[in-house]
């Protein structure tokens, strides 16, 4: 009896192969012949499943953010069943730095993939999709902070929402750099909400 092929699973691992690449030698330097023998399939299989090479970049990223998330969600879970706004922020911000060999790999494939957006109008449409969406979370957390009387007054959500994101940006950058720690970047991220805060 012929084996069952899991289509997603091998998607999947497929996906990891091209970060397993593109994490040490960038995604110019990851070739789809590189990235089916890193997966053990043919190039023929990979073309399968992907047709070029952007498409296999869309779903590696997508896929990539959709652990993130995960991690992020047990993170919090982990904490609390309810958790308070600045719990969801500071995990969310957390999960966005590099802490760990999995958030490194995801975040320096995510910085190869936006060198190539910058070159490639379609690639770049699709990275700037997620920003509002990531942003608009964050401001609906301030907000809710805001109206309970949990952050300095005369706080802007929206404006504070961009100002975290920008914060996480550059201290990844850092601690990929190894100019701080990923211990220092956690604890300049705390020290950033300890003065939005009061309660």
């Amino acid at each position: 009896m012929p084996k069952r092929v899991d289509h997603e699973e091998r998607r999947r691992r497929i996906a990891e192969a091209l970060w397993r690449i593109a994490s040490t030698r960038g995604l110019e330097g990851a070739s789809m012949r590189d990235v089916a023998a890193e997966a053990g399939v043919s190039l023929g299989q990979l073309q399968h499943y992907f047709a070029t090479k952007d498409e296999l970049i869309v779903f590696a990223l997508e896929h990539i953010s959709g652990l993130g998330e995960e991690r992020i969600r047990r993170r919090i879970a982990a904490i609390t069943e309810d958790p308070a706004p600045r719990t969801v922020l500071r995990e969310c911000a957390a999960g966005m730095l590099p802490l760990d060999d999995e958030s490194r790999t995801g975040l320096l494939v995510g910085i190869a993939y936006f060198i190539r957006a910058l070159g490639d109008e379609r690639l770049r449409r699709h990275a700037q999709e997620g920003q509002p969406a990531l942003r608009g979370f964050l401001a609906g957390q301030f907000r809710q902070a805001a109206e309970s009387g949990e952050t300095v007054p005369g706080l802007d959500p929206d404006t504070e929402a961009m100002l975290l994101i920008a914060l996480t940006d550059g201290l990844t950058s850092s601690a990929l750099l190894e100019v701080i720690t990923p211990e220092e970047a956690l604890e300049l991220l705390d020290r950033h909400l300890d003065r939005l805060f009061v309660a």
